[in-house]
């Protein structure tokens, strides 16, 4: 399957002590570059967030974000022991000297360390579980959008190989009509001579075979495990481009001419969407 290199996906996460939103954008390039825009201290997650990236990613310039929206700073602890402490005490005075115990929760509450307010610190480690499930489901959304984009640039690459196929049946019936020109002008050595100077049967079909290979790989049927689509496009359209400038140097005619002018113009094309396939 042809694939595309622009994707994003994002999840916002709510738990008891923060809410986390988690971003990964996706654009074109040669290698899998990926950068990582983290809150302090959750650095030691790189990896693990890689790992999970080359899961769904071969190639494309990749950008995790977490970013913390919301964080409580702060949480109130009731320490019980320091409760029961003060009853017992509480009950001793009570029994020792017959004070009345009339101790109510709201008394209690105000006695000294009973109500403790601290410092909320979370970990990478300890939201890791979260972020793991959110990180998979912004590479989920990033995923299908690069399919859809696969399939724009699938019918794009197909129209101008379309188009290329029809220049190079035309090149073809130019050089029978010139062929058969010069034959009746040229002497028999001299025919001879222009026919093996001017012979490009070898690099239309070389051209030919290209298209055909091109349309194969788009339809997914030769696509290698070892290597990505756009790279091989690429190297096609290299070759293309390589058999298109022996054509135009071999036969300089005006019809020929035009011909491969719009063939190289395609084949550029060709190049530069093959940098937005994965």
């Amino acid at each position: 399957m042809i694939l595309g290199m622009t994707g994003f996906g994002a999840l916002q996460i709510t738990t008891q002590k923060m809410k986390i939103m988690v971003e990964v954008r996706t654009l074109n390039h040669r290698f899998l570059d990926l950068t990582y825009y983290l809150p302090t201290g959750f650095g030691t997650v790189e990896d693990k967030i890689r790992q999970i990236v080359q899961k769904y990613l071969e190639r494309g310039r990749v950008t995790v974000a977490i970013k913390i929206i919301h964080k409580s700073n702060q949480t109130i602890v009731l320490n019980k022991d320091i409760v029961r402490k003060h009853i017992h005490y509480a009950n001793a005075l009570h029994q020792e000297f017959g004070l009345t115990n009339d101790l109510s929760l709201a008394d209690i509450i105000k006695l000294p360390g009973v109500l403790e307010t601290k410092e909320i610190f979370v970990t990478a480690e300890e939201m890791w579980p979260v972020l793991e499930r959110a990180i998979h489901h912004s590479l989920k959304s990033v995923a299908t959008m690069r399919k859809r984009e696969g399939r724009s640039l699938v019918l794009d690459i197909t129209g101008n190989l379309k188009l290329m196929s029809a220049r190079v049946s035309a090149i073809r019936s130019r050089v029978a009509a010139i062929l058969a020109e010069k034959k009746k002008i040229l002497t028999d050595e001299e025919f001879k001579s222009f026919q093996k100077s001017s012979d490009i049967h070898e690099e239309l079909s070389r051209l030919s075979h290209f298209i055909v290979e091109l349309k194969a790989l788009l339809r997914g049927s030769s696509q290698p495990s070892a290597t990505s689509a756009g790279k091989k496009i690429d190297f096609i359209a290299q070759e293309m481009q390589r058999e298109t400038n022996t054509i135009g140097s071999k036969l300089p005619d005006q019809v020929v001419s035009s011909a491969v002018i719009l063939l190289k113009s395609k084949i550029e094309k060709i190049r530069e969407q093959a940098q937005n396939i994965e």
